[in-house]
């Protein structure tokens, strides 16, 4: 009898995988206007106005072609509907809602239907009265996006698609935009076409590389103070400079620049979310932005695992993927000279791998400051193409 003895292999434990990506709010931006009867509906990612609904035609006026269909004199009835906008296709019904809809391009009617007790199959009964009014792009309310941005905003004005930081092993080394500009000068309004193109700007660039990169910026900003100097373990914090620092800020592209008074060169960078209940919301456009990390795995020296930080991470994913700060937060409450009320309350600013994060009180994260040490007198300037790992 022959006897074979099968050996199984040892049992290796599959490294986990890595954490998906953070994925941008799936609910929009509402703002509603109770006094009009009238909500605002923006694109939670791009932050750009993609629904207008009317939901108390008691409370507005509404004309089409200079005549009015819906006032105090004039009910907002289906057959003053048919008459001012004429024919359309089959309405669609609604028996969750019991409504029934009424579409026509960008432009969708809901009638009330409670009353009837049979719901119709392709007409509204007569003096069926509009409950709610959309207004969007496209054939669709449920389908529709917001619209692209119209080209006069680009006459002037640059904006950022997207920004990646570039970093080495020590930490971020700067940032490559993919910007959006237009051509600008008289008489180009007609030929003008948005086109993309890409620039970089690097720690110790001076103020002229990034003129030359970025043009000019729509603010700069002296520092008459620095309010985070007391957290400095330098000897020489409380000595006051004899010039201050300045900022440069593109407020459509979300980010600021900070230069040093001395060297006039580039010492931080600041990206800013533009998440709804941060004191400086609506003042930039969103930062569309990816830090790419490489982080160790636990009792590994060799083994990694590369993940990605985005304007959609919320703080307890970056702690997950950079571990908790060793130092308490410092908080930082934000008012005006004139009003020193915050209605926002406080946000929290944690430093971790030569990132400041600020975390409003809602976990989602406000803004990341970028910082590292600036180049010195001679040093090349590093290479957009080989410093995104």
């Amino acid at each position: 009898m022959t006897l074979q003895l099968i050996m199984s292999p040892p049992h290796l434990s599959p490294l986990p995988p890595p954490p998906p990506p953070p994925t941008p709010p799936s609910h929009d931006l509402i703002l509603n206007l109770t006094q009009d009867g009238i909500k605002l509906l923006f694109d939670a990612t791009n932050q750009r106005l993609k629904v207008i609904e009317v939901y108390d035609l008691s409370k507005v006026k509404l004309k089409y072609c200079g005549v009015h269909f819906n006032s105090q004199a004039i009910a907002p009835t289906i057959e003053q509907i048919d008459q001012s906008f004429g024919a359309t296709h089959p309405g669609v019904y609604n028996a969750a809602e019991q409504l029934f809809h009424l579409n026509f391009r960008g432009l969708s009617f809901s009638f009330q239907l409670d009353s009837w007790n049979e719901a119709p199959k392709y007409e509204i009964p007569h003096g069926a009265m509009v409950k709610r009014m959309h207004i969007y792009t496209g054939n669709n309310l449920q389908e529709t996006r917001a619209p692209v941005m119209p080209l006069a905003c680009f006459l002037g004005n640059i904006y950022a698609e997207c920004v990646d930081v570039l970093r080495d092993q020590a930490g971020p080394l700067g940032l490559r935009l993919r910007l959006l500009t237009a051509a600008c000068g008289p008489g180009v309004m007609a030929d003008s076409k948005v086109r993309p193109i890409e620039k970089s700007i690097f720690f110790g660039d001076s103020c002229q590389d990034v003129l030359g990169a970025l043009g000019s910026p729509h603010k700069v900003f002296y520092k008459s103070e620095d309010k985070m100097k007391i957290h400095s373990p330098s000897p020489h914090k409380q000595v006051p400079s004899k010039c201050n620092d300045y900022y440069f800020n593109y407020f459509t592209l979300g980010v600021d620049i900070l230069f040093d008074s001395t060297t006039h060169l580039v010492k931080k960078f600041v990206l800013h979310t533009n998440y709804p209940g941060h004191y400086n919301f609506n003042i930039y456009h969103r930062c569309d932005f990816q830090i790419p990390l490489v982080i160790r795995k636990e009792g590994s020296d060799s083994q990694t695992e590369d993940c990605v930080l985005t304007t959609y991470s919320k703080w307890d994913q970056v702690q997950e993927l950079l571990g908790h700060p060793m130092e308490k937060p410092v908080v930082l409450h934000r008012s005006s000279s004139a009003n020193n009320t915050n209605p926002f309350g406080s946000t929290f600013c944690f430093g971790l791998r030569r990132m400041i994060f600020e975390v409003m009180q809602n976990n989602h994260i406000a803004s990341v400051t970028l910082y590292g040490a600036p180049r010195t007198t001679g040093q090349p300037r590093p290479e957009s193409s080989s410093s995104s790992h």
